[in-house]
């Protein structure tokens, strides 16, 4: 790569500059590079970046020449003393020949890896050795470089990268980590300053730089004293960034997302419009009949709506009555029911309704009830034409339309008299033209009105639920089509598939109701973490893995809305009742918290976490934020501010009067007691 036209001269240093060499130095692969790129070109370096296939290279001392740049960025000034810092690469080889590099060196930094162990034990048998042979009276600092491996180790970015790669290339294990005591040991028994960086975080890469500028200029300070301008550089022992080193605290691990399983409610109207199983209505068109259900044609249109509650209320009030029909009740309309209800073996007796005023609907003709199925028969007026019938049914159950056989003012007029607004819209964009999407799908729309009509004003119900503190309605056609294990009941040799009363013992009425809003809409609405066990359990009984996920969802955002000591509490609770019926997100979020939380859950339930089990003892443990290695780091950098502080703290004036005219003895509690 040529360079620019422009250069810079290696000593185009500013007026009463100090310029600094400083030498690093260490195995090959420790990050010397890394960390010497961090700083000459400040930037973070990124985790693809850090697991990219390591290239064994040195970074040019060139650059400063080529790079305005980076020699800009090499000026800096460190206790009112202009500094131009240069620094310089070596290869990480044992037996490469490294004395040009220390020549002239005014601070040497030897670097480690936090996952190699034997970087370090090299550092102390090799480096130091020849530090000290080509440099003898420079200053070292030893740096543990790639800090943030202690805690990204277990980070599933970083351990995804591994599982792709050869057999022979694996992740850092807790086991290959160095802790901080471990390091200082070492850095003690040498004499040496301790630091530790982390390009990642950036965390420790400019303190270890400034205090490896403050060090060489105390060691030059001390051969040139009369040098005025070094005069204001900071000791070493009474330099906080110098003496010790704040330890970096982890970020607390990222909470687990929840993964919903994908919803098939569409599919299910679907195959409840093609199966036609539990039908309760038959719409008479011409000399065709449509089987339907009472709750789906209320839910989507307003006029059947008005017509169905209606006649169920007349149903109610005139149970005993029979009246002759409104209208004739031809051969071929009876055939059709008898089709439909292939158990009928003769012609049924019809119940007759009083008049109603929605009958005078003019898409409307009458309405029957057939009495030993319990069918409810409507006969529609000419306007409605078989196939529009046809169209108006299949966009009622899937908010689509056949358009290979659409017939497009036969079916508008249908929408208008049947009122479908939803299907209007649809009509309006070319038929053979896929529309916009709405502002409001009518998947969405259909949801609200079956929660309005069938959990909250429980109508058109054929099955009644004897729960253990009360009953619930519902509409076996729905519970068949969206939950597996019903259909097999209401459609197996079981008895309740001839039952309208089935005992279900074991679930409450709250929990009961939030399983059928789920199969109703598809959604789970709140949910309190106190009473969701019972909840979780019966979605599990029923194979239906979507809804645990909601359920989990819910139970997690009302933990989160509690107060901490509550939460945590909480969490204990659930952690193990929920993985026996497959709330395993769940489990996990309340293990994520628990570890997140490790302090005060030893003090607020000592007993109760002991009596988890052990795997989940241990895991906390191992798990536990912030790790035990932080808080050790955290100990002794607080015992070292108070050695600091004991330090600087100025010795108290000792009074030289005599002891015969002083007061102490009025203040000092050991003198006045041994007057006594």
């Amino acid at each position: 790569m040529s360079a620019p036209s422009w250069s810079w001269g290696m000593d185009n240093e500013q007026p009463h500059q100090e310029l600094v060499k400083c030498v690093v130095v260490g195995d090959t692969a420790v990050g010397k590079t890394r960390l010497i790129c961090a700083r000459a070109c400040n930037k973070q370096v990124s985790l693809a970046q850090l697991l990219a296939t390591h290239v064994p290279t040195v970074w040019a001392i060139d650059q400063y020449r080529i790079y305005k740049d980076v020699l800009e960025r090499s000026w800096e000034v460190v206790d009112s003393v202009n500094v131009s810092l240069r620094l310089w690469d070596t290869f990480g080889d044992h037996e490469k020949d490294r004395r040009f590099a220390y020549g002239r060196s005014d601070v040497v930094l030897l670097c480690f890896s936090i996952n190699s162990p034997i970087s370090l034990r090299n550092c102390r048998l090799m480096w130091y050795p020849e530090i000290r042979r080509f440099c003898p009276s420079t200053p070292v600092i030893l740096v543990g470089c790639k800090s943030d491996l202690r805690y990204m180790y277990r980070d599933e970015a970083y351990l995804s990268y591994f599982r792709d790669r050869s057999p022979f290339v694996r992740a850092t294990r807790k086991s290959d980590l160095v802790m901080p005591d471990e390091a200082r040991d070492v850095a003690r028994e040498l004499g040496l300053y301790y630091y530790e960086t982390s390009v990642l975080t950036y965390y420790g890469v400019n303190e270890v730089f400034e205090n490896a500028i403050r060090a060489a200029l105390i060691a030059r300070r001390a051969q040139r004293f009369w040098m005025t301008n070094l005069k204001k550089v900071q000791r070493p022992l009474l330099q906080l960034n110098i003496f010790f080193q704040a330890p970096f605290k982890p970020p607390p691990p990222l909470k687990p997302e929840i993964h919903i399983a994908p919803g098939s409610y569409g599919d299910h109207l679907q195959h409840l419009w093609l199966s036609r199983i539990h039908t309760d209505v038959v719409l008479v068109v011409g000399s065709m009949g449509f089987p339907a259900h009472r709750f789906i044609l209320a839910a989507c249109s307003r006029a059947f709506y008005r017509l169905l509650t209606a006649d169920l209320l007349a149903r109610s009030t005139s149970d005993s009555s029979m009246v002759s029909s409104l209208g004739d009740f031809a051969d071929e309309t009876e055939c059709l029911v008898r089709a439909e209800q292939k158990t009928c073996k003769r012609r049924a007796s019809c119940q007759a309704l009083p008049t109603a005023r929605e009958l005078d609907h003019p898409a409307f003709q009458c309405i029957r009830n057939v009495q030993p199925e319990g069918q409810t028969v409507v006969t529609l007026s000419k306007l409605v034409t078989p196939d529009a019938m046809h169209q108006c049914l299949q966009f009622a159950y899937t908010g689509t339309v056949d358009r290979s056989a659409l017939n497009l003012r036969e079916t508008r007029e249908a929408a208008e008299f049947l009122e479908l607004p939803q299907l209007l819209v649809l009509l309006t964009k070319h038929p053979f033209v896929a529309p916009d999407p709405p502002d409001e799908s009518y998947e969405n729309f259909l949801k609200r009105r079956l929660q309005d009509i069938c959990l909250d004003q429980g109508i058109f119900a054929d099955v009644i639920f004897e729960l253990d503190d009360g009953v619930c309605t519902a509409h076996k056609a729905m519970l068949a089509a969206r939950c597996d294990v019903m259909k097999a009941m209401f459609r197996g040799d079981f008895r309740e598939s001839q039952a309208k009363v089935i005992e279900f013992p074991g679930v409450r009425e709250y929990t009961f109701h939030k399983l059928l809003c789920f199969l109703y809409t598809d959604e789970v609405p709140e949910v309190s973490a106190v009473r969701c066990v019972n909840l979780l359990e019966l979605a599990n009984r029923l194979c239906l893995p979507r809804m645990v996920n909601l359920v989990e969802k819910r139970v997690i955002e009302d933990l989160e809305t509690l107060q901490p000591s509550e939460a945590i509490e909480q969490c204990l609770r659930l952690l193990e009742p929920v993985k026996l019926h497959n709330g395993h997100q769940l489990a996990d979020w309340c293990m994520n918290h628990l570890c997140i939380n490790y302090n005060k859950l030893c003090r607020m339930s000592p007993r109760s976490l002991r009596l988890l089990h052990p795997d989940n003892q241990a895991y906390l443990i191992e798990h536990r934020w912030p790790p035990v290695w932080y808080l050790k780091d955290y100990d002794y950098y607080q015992k070292c501010l108070a050695e600091r502080d004991k330090e600087l703290k100025p010795a108290s004036n000792t009074s030289s009067s005599c002891l015969c005219f002083s007061r102490k003895s009025e203040s000092d509690p050991a003198l006045s007691s041994s007057q006594l």
